[in-house]
């Protein structure tokens, strides 16, 4: 059924106010499932079921799939299409709220697929992605722009890139026509793929994330800006930062968006907040 007929069927519409626009072509749906590898060995985070289209192709091939919806209105629709799935345990609750490691505690690993709501992509990926319980993969429909910003390479870096490659292997994996979703969406979209089990090796051993994650959100504070500049916000001078650049193999003149994951990872190794 198409989900205007069910949102009709229940007298209610999308909201606009919590990103709901509802993937039901069938043929992506299998596809998002796929590039998520997903099998009977793995146990599944769905944020944002809506209508339970993806959660049903989750379903049928996962060992147990935890779908957390918010919008109360999509919890009786979600019961009744749901009802024959027994490995889903359906969760009424704000994701951003959900600790994962209540579910899945006793998983050796979870994995995330979702068509997240896009207004709140960045603060899902923060949650779940710096949570002591990470899943050890995410495949998310987000917005293109957003995906473009999470795969850029350096010279093309952002903040965006950084927070969600220090964390795992990020690739794009397709594109999405707007008429996959109802109602269509203004923006284009894209699904995404983080493998945090290739995360790279320097920034495991990061052990001051929030310290990492400053010296990273300083370094963007203004784009145009060199590090030598835009360090000052860390309360250096210029000579200390200058030394502390040379210290990591930087050029100070660099600007934040060339780095790589490893280079921010040689920043914070070698800061020394004293100067």
């Amino acid at each position: 059924m198409h989900p205007k007929e069910i949102l009709q069927q229940h007298g209610i519409d999308a909201k606009k106010s919590l990103g709901q626009n509802f993937l039901y072509e069938e043929s992506i749906l299998a596809r998002i499932a796929d590039a998520a590898d997903v099998n009977a060995a793995d146990d599944v985070l769905e944020v944002g079921p809506g209508l339970g289209s993806l959660t049903k192709q989750l379903a049928q091939r996962a060992n147990r799939v935890v779908a957390v919806e918010l919008d109360d209105r999509m919890i009786p629709i979600l019961r009744m299409e749901l009802a024959r799935y027994l490995n889903v345990e359906l969760i009424h609750q704000d994701i951003l709220e959900m600790e994962p490691k209540g579910e899945f505690a006793h998983s050796q690993s979870y994995k995330v697929v979702a068509n997240v709501p896009y207004y709140i992509t960045g603060a899902i990926l923060r949650h779940l992605l710096q949570n002591e319980v990470k899943p050890s993969q995410m495949v998310l429909t987000v917005q293109k722009d957003v995906a473009e910003r999470m795969t850029a390479k350096p010279g093309s870096m952002s903040l965006m890139a950084v927070s969600t490659q220090f964390y795992g292997a990020v690739k794009m994996m397709f594109n999405l026509s707007a008429g996959s979703f109802y109602p269509k969406p203004k923006v284009a979209s894209s699904v995404v793929r983080i493998d945090v089990t290739k995360r790279p090796e320097p920034a495991r051993n990061v052990t001051d994330e929030k310290l990492f994650f400053r010296i990273a959100k300083t370094g963007f504070s203004q784009k145009r800006k060199q590090l030598l500049n835009n360090f000052k916000g860390l309360g250096l001078d210029k000579g200390t930062i200058a030394e502390w650049c040379e210290a990591a193999g930087i050029d100070g003149k660099r600007r934040a968006e060339t780095l790589s994951i490893e280079e921010w990872v040689a920043l914070y190794s070698t800061y020394q907040p004293s100067g």
